[in-house]
């Protein structure tokens, strides 16, 4: 009779630490991570192995978004780092692209534009954000020294916001330059909630 007994409570404790851990990166404004905590019992975005990503939680492996606001962290707004991947079918290779980004948020509306240090390219999107999914468009115009000769893409992207408010990943789909269209892994990761101008100049350079 008490496993069940010392099975809610270690349910109950890991909730309490990730209440604990969440308030501590409300106040502080970064994610536990960099103020010496492990990361906290919560859900998070994973790779599903069948080509899409799904929200897990803690209490079930197979948790689903909920279409309702996030409660911590309400805003989206700061600095984050970009990256997203794509098969080149000229080169036979998989690449990566990385951005440094800001995002600023009006509503549920959120506008996203890369700072011009962090890349030869430069990219912005324009999202709706619904509870824990981001849906919208995306628009890269390439280096106009590079292998894409400076070519305009753009296409459409949807995002699941793990219940941090600290990452969303999911895919992006766009048409290719032999007219084909094609789809990959897309993730927005925190790094600072402020958009001030010495923030900004601080991650204007390459991610890498």
């Amino acid at each position: 009779m008490n496993a069940p007994n010392t099975a809610l409570r270690a349910v109950c404790t890991g909730m309490q630490l990730s209440q604990n851990a969440r308030a501590l990166e409300v106040v502080n404004g970064l994610p536990v991570s960099l103020l010496g905590f492990a990361a906290i019992p919560g859900g998070h975005v994973v790779d599903d192995q069948h080509g899409g990503h799904d929200l897990t939680s803690p209490m079930s492996s197979l948790a689903t978004p909920r279409p309702k606001p996030l409660a911590v962290h309400a805003s989206h707004e700061g600095v984050w780092l970009s990256r997203y991947q794509y098969h080149s079918s000229g080169r036979g290779e998989s690449f990566a692209g990385q951005h440094f980004v800001v995002v600023l948020q009006h509503g549920d509306r959120l506008t996203v534009r890369s700072l011009p240090g962090s890349a030869a390219s430069s990219l912005s999107m324009d999202l709706t954000v619904d509870g824990a999914v981001v849906t919208g468009t995306w628009v890269e115009q390439t280096d106009p020294t590079g292998y894409y000769r400076g070519a305009r893409y753009h296409g459409a992207i949807q995002l699941l916001v793990e219940p941090t408010g600290r990452r969303m990943a999911g895919k992006w789909v766009g048409f290719g330059k032999d007219m084909d269209v094609n789809t990959g892994p897309w993730e927005l990761t925190f790094r600072d909630a402020s958009t001030s101008k010495a923030t900004l100049d601080q991650y204007n350079t390459s991610p890498e």
